[in-house]
């Protein structure tokens, strides 16, 4: 058995040459596995939407941390307990109540909390979105859902793990709403962030989203939104009118707390995290039903009967009991008003211009305004936990019954008078036409074709009567001209009348079957982008 071959020295004596495969630094690639995928390879979809929910979860959990280790080293240890561990618990326990999630204490539940919180775990779930929209291949419509449930999942599983570490002997998270809170919240806000990152990817303006949505749903939204602004600005006024009178008595409050410069800014960012509720309760006022602040208490356009309140600055805009101030009673006219822009808006923007249903479409409106205000109502309100404290807020259902009813009646009559008024323009500008129009074109000569239909705004496509080509029967040669001389002049037989048949006009959004998608499509439906879409940067969650 004859000894393997050495390898044959160079000639220069030194070692032997390596094989470029061999040289130093060489990257080997283990038996058995796949190289690292590059850069811009998609990532696992539902791998990087944990990621994304764990990502935000954290940064969220550690903000909140940041400012509770803040108020206990500024306030007495008693508030937030003497142990650093419950200083953290505690950090927990407002990052659940930043997702509306509620808790049971010695004496009853605690489930008035502020909406203003709900926007920082918003905020990073959006942020979170957009990332997974970038990190990941989403070409069709039901690829967004699947993103939506990719940050959903992992983030409902981490609220509830929080909530059974949030617990103590005292306060008690509520394990089922952390779940559906946690997965409610993260499927709204992180799939806001990946369709609008989608949309940056295609090109596509913000503005044209509702052009994707069907015509009647689209105009319902257009008209709901614009009443539910319209009676929340008038709350955020009330609010503001009214905390601008008492602004002597929040001063002395905020003197008689004497919370310290730390304290101060804590006591300051916690009244503006309530100022959405307050938003909502000034609502809930000019709709009619107004809103309470304990067991029997009201405040109301018919009166104000109040009892003892919680020392915090911003309930200095309470009225006094006794009759409501006889300026307020103004804003019981908001909802009608509101009512009238709604339906103004709706039929403005409906699918067809002048319509019989237009009442009823109005009023459709205001049903779904007084949904969006009785949910609103829901989440403004709630218990503070002391019996006397355990209702506080609007009534959920009295304000959406009455808003439906009041917003309903005036968004109807409106969208009858806006009906009304493009039906009379209407025939205003086809009156001089038929005026002065001759008596042959009057009795319609064959062949002619009708005048077209008006474009409906916003460039929707409207039916338009069109001559069939493949119906109309060929032209005849034309008859031979006239003579100079005398004579019978010869006449061209005359045109046949050609048959008419409708026939939508070309959409730049046409559908296609999903076997013809390609990487220019958005959702399955093809759209002319404005400009060429920017490549994205690929950073991390945080960009």
């Amino acid at each position: 058995m004859s000894a393997p071959a050495r390898p044959s020295p160079n000639r220069s004596g030194g070692r032997p040459r390596r094989e470029p495969s061999q040289a130093r630094g060489a990257a080997r690639a283990p038996r058995g596995r796949r190289p690292p995928p590059a850069d811009d390879q998609p990532r696992p979809l539902y791998t990087a939407g944990g990621l994304a929910a764990a990502w935000s979860a954290g940064i969220g959990l550690a903000v909140l941390m940041t400012l509770t280790v803040a108020g206990w080293v500024a306030a007495p240890h008693g508030a937030f307990g003497e142990d650093i561990g419950e200083v953290l618990r505690a950090a927990v326990q407002a990052w659940l109540v930043g997702h509306h999630v509620g808790f049971t204490i010695p004496g009853g539940g605690v489930s008035l909390l502020p909406l203003g919180l709900v926007v920082l775990p918003g905020l990073l779930l959006y942020r979170a979105g957009r990332w997974l929209a970038r990190s990941c291949e989403l070409p069709r419509l039901r690829h967004l859902f699947r993103a939506a449930l990719a940050i959903a999942g992992p983030y409902a599983a981490i609220a509830g793990t929080l909530a059974l570490v949030g617990r103590t002997e005292v306060v008690r998270p509520s394990v089922v709403q952390a779940l559906i809170a946690g997965f409610g919240v993260a499927f709204v806000a992180g799939g806001a962030g990946v369709l609008f990152q989608l949309l940056k990817d295609k090109g596509i303006p913000k503005r044209r989203l509702l052009d994707l949505m069907p015509d009647r749903p689209r105009s319902l939204l257009v008209g709901t939104l614009s009443a539910t602004g319209t009676l929340l600005a008038t709350g955020a006024l009330l609010f503001g009118a009214a905390l601008a009178s008492g602004m002597d008595q929040a001063a002395a409050l905020t003197g008689e707390l004497a919370p310290g410069l730390v304290g101060g800014a804590l006591l300051l960012l916690v009244q503006l995290l309530y100022l959405p509720n307050a938003v909502v309760f000034g609502l809930a006022y000019a709709v009619g039903p107004g809103f309470a602040v304990g067991t029997g208490t009201v405040v109301a356009p018919t009166g104000v009967s109040v009892g003892a309140v919680p020392i915090l600055p911003m309930l200095a805009a309470l009225p006094d009991n006794g009759p409501a101030p006889v300026v307020s009673l103004a804003a019981l006219a908001v909802p009608f008003l509101a009512g009238a822009v709604g339906g103004v808006l709706t039929q403005r923007s409906a699918p067809a211009v002048v319509s019989e249903s237009a009442p009823l479409w109005g009023f459709v409106c205001g049903v779904t305004t007084g949904l969006v205000c009785a949910a609103l109502s829901l989440l403004a309100g709630g218990s503070m936990g002391a019996e006397r404290l355990s209702e506080v807020g609007p009534s959920a259902w009295q304000v959406g019954l009455i808003t439906a009813l009041e917003v309903g009646l005036a968004a109807a009559i409106a969208a009858w008078v806006a009906n009304w008024r493009y039906y009379r323009r209407a025939h205003a500008g086809a009156a001089p036409d038929e005026a002065g129009a001759e008596p042959e074109e009057e009795e319609g000569a064959p062949g002619d074709e009708p005048p077209p239909a008006p474009a409906r705004r916003r460039g929707r496509p409207v039916l338009r009567v069109v001559p069939d080509p493949g119906d109309a029967e060929p032209a005849p040669e034309p008859g031979p001209r006239p003579r100079s001389g005398p004579g019978p002049v010869e006449q061209a037989p005359p045109k046949a009348a050609p048959r008419w048949r409708l026939r939508l006009p070309a959409l730049r959004l046409r559908r296609r079957r999903a076997a013809d998608d390609d990487g220019e499509e958005f959702y399955g439906i093809t759209y002319e982008a404005d400009s060429a879409p920017a490549a994205p940067a690929d950073d991390g969650p945080g960009r």
